[in-house]
């Protein structure tokens, strides 16, 4: 059987152009130009000796090109054995301007290879691989082959041979300094940042260094400003450019040009049930009548040494041939290093599922003086970047071979201002539990366990692992009350998860830190297991799928290494950011009772001397904003359909309907908690001295829950389930009858309806409104291309539900009105019964 990615393949498929290359001798070039005295063109192109161009001042480093420098210009020695292999180009800012990203921070990406051409040129196209077809001698090989001509990028005469004929020598510096999408910003990029045109006379090359696997450029470029539209959207996203700027733009800029392996790393193909990133292209052949799409998972190549393959087969820890390891950046404060590098090394026991020891590691880098010839830069160096940002967020980036999804290096990005998410998150969720978190200044060492536990998050984003939204739902609620049991297994089986902390723990608990901070867990140990494990008996990614399927499904009867794929599939309440347990409404009820005991703490934990309240009126937020995270956990599950992906070797079902109990239950918590007005968030002196309005901020939250309950989408979700299993199904008219009792309940009681009840009554018959009368039907799908595809609630029981329901609500309005004593009460029903009318009966 064929390797999917083999070398040879992507050689016939990819190097259409590459074999009258290789069929040119450099001896017979050198004979033809002779015998083409008579050509001036040939004749001016044609190579020099190697000392007229490699002169005795040439300044040369050594590496898988050779680099020389002669005077101002830069040449690169390129041997006949590297013509047609795979080059992967990595931009990064190395300095920047304010406004314009930060160092370390990647442009662009791309793959590139080095072609012989005719007349004594060397070709540089820039490689797809979108497509795919690996029988060379079908027809569909060549229909593919014929339709994906690899683009020139750039063209260079040979200026001379080699010493011993087996190579090359270009002139690089005029593509180097020039305005191009290899190694400068690609284009639509520029266009968001408002770049001009390159400056050629204030740009400039610092330097070409040459290494074993790779070769560093760096530039310093100029650009100008493309200044905004008066009035319009200026800057390109996050502030950068600036909104009606002008002048120049000035960058540092790094280019890695890294040499891809000549034989793949043999590639996994990716599984639905394991959360990893991908690479992929559309494959012609594995589908005798139509074609395949193809993802790989990306993985980093870890692999026992040759002397331990034994060992590691009879289930012996070894060695790691190559481990993986993380510098810490220079710049990075000293005291947080310790807390980074552990965030690495927590990864070990994972590893270790996998059958290695030792695989991964964080590492100080090294100063000048230890090594001056280490680089941030370099891209043989993974490492953790420390930004001197405001933006309060990490990321966990990677770039990979895209024949093997084999991940290359990392630049893992850790901005300064994260401290401050992390400080909210944990003052907001662990604050109750952890008198340390009960001020706006973190002792280090609770603030460096945060950095650990972000820095841990990112690692395994660089690992290849996806967010696992739906671990968390794998634990029952009352477990992480259980200090015993949550101390000793977490909260969430997967720091992949975003489930911070432990807010479902209660004071009285007594539950230590240990039992409120995530940490690597049995999904992360079963997933980092499923990518790395090495099985030597199967030599291709399609003779191990047997394999690793029987695996898998053994594997996953243990709920706890579920995936949850929360960032694609929106319909499944299992696979929510920021939740934890399996049951939503009981882990909110917990979240709730914390919360409310905070905001009388507030002003003596924001407090700091000399300030005013600006803190106050920050962290009353972050408690605002958590509790209508509580809201949204348990709104979701509203019409909830659940996504477990299978194979058909696995019996059951894929989609299943949120079972009714838990629907009303929802409901029920909606109403008590939000619509009857949650009097607890409401602070006068907190009011007073921050000028935050309660009224605007309670009303915010239950908009959006409103907004979210009686969406078209949520609403046909409920009629497709009472389509498929009936009276099981929690119904349309079920959530109109339930919404009714909570939010209108003043019209049976005749008591008097506060401004709070007034707003929300309001905003129910507006939303109403809105579904009877779209305001535009023709609408985008969502900002962005987001979300679910609109919903025609002219062909759905929508429109026919919401009318019976107006016409229901207006009769008991009109009955309310007529009788209540609150004069407020009766001039808002009075309004209301008056606002159905104009619904039902619009009138131009």
């Amino acid at each position: 059987m064929y390797n999917l990615i083999s070398r040879s393949v992507i050689v016939l498929l990819f190097s259409v152009c590459s074999f009258l290359g290789f069929s040119q001798r450099p001896e017979n070039n050198r004979s033809d130009s002779s015998r083409s005295n008579n050509n001036q063109n040939a004749a001016n192109t044609a190579p020099k000796s190697y000392k007229e161009v490699i002169t005795s001042k040439a300044i040369s480093t050594k590496g898988f090109f050779l680099v020389h420098k002669v005077a101002d210009k830069y040449f690169f020695e390129i041997p006949d054995s590297l013509i047609g292999r795979e080059i992967l180009v990595v931009n990064r800012l190395s300095k920047t301007q304010v406004g314009m990203g930060y160092g370390g921070d990647q442009i662009g990406q791309k793959v590139i290879r080095f072609d012989k051409g005719p007349k004594f040129k060397l070709f540089l196209r820039t490689i797809s691989y979108a497509v795919y077809a690996k029988d060379s001698t079908s027809s569909m090989f060549s229909a593919v082959n014929n339709s994906n001509v690899q683009p020139i990028a750039a063209a260079f005469d040979i200026k001379a041979f080699s010493k011993d004929s087996a190579g090359s020598v270009i002139d690089i510096t005029d593509f180097i300094n020039s305005d191009n999408e290899v190694l400068n910003y690609g284009s639509s990029a520029k266009s968001d940042l408002k770049i001009g045109a390159l400056q050629p006379d204030k740009s400039f090359i610092n330097s070409v260094k040459s290494y074993p696997i790779n070769i560093e450029i760096n530039t310093e470029k100029t650009f100008g400003r493309i200044p905004s539209a008066p009035g319009g959207a200026g800057g390109g996203g996050r502030g950068m450019g600036g909104s009606g700027a002008s002048g120049n733009i000035t960058l540092e800029l790094n280019s890695s040009l890294v040499l891809l392996p000549k034989i793949p790393m043999q590639a996994r193909h990716f599984d639905a049930r394991v959360g990893y990133f991908t690479v992929g292209y559309t494959d012609f052949d594995a589908n005798p009548q139509g074609v395949k799409s193809i993802s790989l998972a990306k993985r980093w190549r870890v692999e026992p040494k040759e002397a331990d393959i034994e060992k590691y087969k009879k289930g012996e820890l070894v060695d790691a041939k190559k481990p993986i390891v993380f510098y810490i950046d220079p710049a990075t404060p000293k005291k947080w290093i310790p807390y980074l590098i552990q965030g690495v090394n927590d990864w070990q026991v994972a590893f270790e599922s996998a059958g290695f020891k030792n695989a991964i590691f964080g590492k100080r880098a090294p100063t000048k003086q230890e090594d001056s010839t280490w680089s941030l830069e370099d891209a043989r160096n993974s490492a953790i970047v420390y930004k001197p940002s405001d933006i309060a967020n990490a990321s966990g980036p990677s770039i990979s071979d895209p024949r093997s999804g084999e991940i290359m290096e990392s630049h893992i990005n850790w901005y300064h201002n994260v401290m401050e998410l992390i400080r909210n998150w944990y003052m907001i969720q662990a604050g109750p539990n952890d008198s340390r978190a009960r001020q706006m200044v973190f002792p280090d060492e609770l603030m460096g366990e945060l950095i650990r536990f972000v820095s841990s998050h990112e690692v395994g984003h660089t690992l290849g692992l996806r967010h696992n939204f739906g671990s968390s739902s794998s634990v029952p609620v009352e477990l992480l009350r259980n200090k015993a049991w949550v101390e000793a297994n977490g909260h969430t089986p997967s720091i992949m998860d975003y489930a911070r902390f432990n807010y479902v723990a209660q004071p009285e608990d007594n539950i230590s830190p240990n039992g409120i901070f995530a940490r690597i867990g049995d999904y992360d140990k079963w997933a980092i297991d499923w990518g790395y494990r090495v099985f030597t008996e199967y030599k291709s990614p399609e003779a191990e799928k047997s394999h690793l399927n029987e695996w898998t499904i053994k594997k996953l009867k243990n709920h706890r290494l579920w995936w949850g794929d929360g960032e694609t599939n929106l319909d499944d309440p299992r696979s929510q950011t920021e939740d934890l347990t399996d049951d939503a409404v009981k882990a909110s009820n917990y979240g709730i009772k914390n919360l409310q005991r905070i905001i009388p703490q507030l002003g003596a934990w924001t407090k700091e001397e000399n300030e005013g309240y600006e803190n106050l009126g920050d962290i009353y937020r972050q408690v605002s904003g958590q509790f209508s995270r509580y809201m949204g956990h348990v709104s979701r599950n509203i019409s909830g359909i659940y996504k477990t992906p299978r194979v058909v070797e696995d019996p059951g079902p894929v989609y299943e309907y949120e079972p009714k109990a838990k629907q009303v239950d929802a409901v029920d918590f909606l109403n008590k908690q939000l619509f009857n007005t949650p009097n607890w968030l409401i602070n006068q002196d907190i009011a007073a001295k921050t000028g935050i309005n309660p009224i605007t901020v309670i009303g915010g939250i239950q908009d959006a829950t409103l907004n979210r309950l009686m969406s078209a989408n949520t609403l046909s979700k409920l009629i497709e389930a009472e389509t498929s299993i009936g009276n099981n199904a929690y119904k349309i008219t079920d959530l109109f009858s339930d919404l009714k009792k909570g939010i209108w309940s003043e019209l049976s009681s005749q008591k008097a309806i506060s401004v709070y009840r007034r707003n929300l009554q309001k905003s129910y018959v507006a939303i109403l409104n809105n579904l009877l009368n779209p305001p535009n039907t023709n609408g985008p799908r969502a900002v962005g291309g987001f979300g679910p595809p609109p919903v025609n609630t002219d062909i759905s029981d929508i429109k026919s539900v919401v009318r019976a329901h107006l016409v229901l609500l207006k009769r008991d309005v009109n009955v309310a009105a007529a009788s209540i004593a609150d004069p407020m009460s009766k001039y808002h029903l009075q309004d209301v019964a008056n606002r159905i009318a104009k619904i039902l009966d619009p009138k131009d």
